[in-house]
Order: structure tokens, then sequence, then C-alpha cells
């Protein structure tokens, strides 16, 4: 395994259960009805930080092949990925079945990073126009951004229910 990688998988693996623990002793209100500033649910978050397991998971596939640079679709671009969270209704999804598919999906990448192969480092996405980014800084970012969502749980999670309004 690539030794800057460490950390990544490391910190992905330790933030897993803990994060699970916590939801599953959430009541339906929280994960259902309260809304961050994207107006996301709990349960929408937690589907997007799927969608970017998935779709990480097959740009780190793709730019171990294919040639550089690769074009593969940003789904996070232009509201695409409110469009994936819509079309799959995670809102609707059953919460341990979601919350099976969040743990097995960043399993799954932790496996897929620690098999990452050290040639294919440099190997770079075309991210967007003027915006490429190497295989290597894609991994790395993805712990901070996997931060970011749990973080936004949390604030969720912690906040005051919102007031009835009669």
């Amino acid at each position: 395994m690539i030794k800057e990688f460490i950390p990544v998988t490391e910190g992905i693996s330790a933030l897993i259960e803990p994060s699970l623990a916590k939801w599953k002793a959430l009541e339906e209100e929280v994960f259902y009805s309260r809304r961050n500033s994207q107006h996301r649910t709990i349960k929408q978050i937690i589907g997007h930080m799927i969608d970017s397991a998935s779709n990480n998971t097959h740009r780190f596939i793709h730019m171990q092949y294919r040639q550089s640079p690769v074009e593969y679709p940003n789904y996070a671009t232009q509201g695409n990925n409110d469009r994936w969270i819509a079309i799959q209704n995670y809102q609707d999804e059953e919460w341990n079945m979601l919350l099976n598919i969040w743990k097995y999906a960043n399993l799954h990448i932790i496996h897929v990073i620690k098999n990452i192969d050290p040639e294919k480092l440099e190997a770079t996405w075309i991210a967007g126009p003027d915006a490429a980014v190497s295989l290597k800084e894609m991994v790395v970012d993805f712990l901070p951004h996997f931060k970011l969502h749990l973080a936004e749980i949390d604030e969720l999670i912690h906040r005051d229910p919102e007031p009835m309004h009669r």
C-alpha cells in the first residue's frame, strides 16, 4: 500500500463504526426531517456520501488503466449530485439499508485505495474546464470530503428541532 494513503484508509475506517452507532440511535425526525443549508436531510447527505464513494471508486479504477488525462463524467457539477440524490430517492430508502450501503461502499473504497498501482499516481482526471486532478490528489482529498459531510450530519443531529408552526 502507498504510504501517503495510510492516513486516508485508516481515517475512513476509524470513522465508520462510530458514525453508524450514532446514526442508528437517531430518532426518525432527526434523520428524516432536519435539513442543512443545501436543503438536504441526513438521509440525503448519507446518500450523497454513497454516491461519492461509488463515483470515486470508478474514477480510481479508470485512472489506472485508461490513457491520462481521463475523461469521466463529473457527477458533482451543475447540480448533478442533487439529481443523483433525487433520482435514487435516498429520502425514502429504508434507514438500515441506507446505513449498510454507506458502510460497505466506504469499506470497498478503502480496499480499492489499498490496491492502487503506485505507477499510476500521476494519472489525471479532467474534472472540468481548466481543472485536472491527479489520482494521488483525488485519494488524499477523499478523507477531508468524507469528514466534511460527517460534520454536516453532526451539526444536524445537534441542532435544536424546528419549532412547530400552528
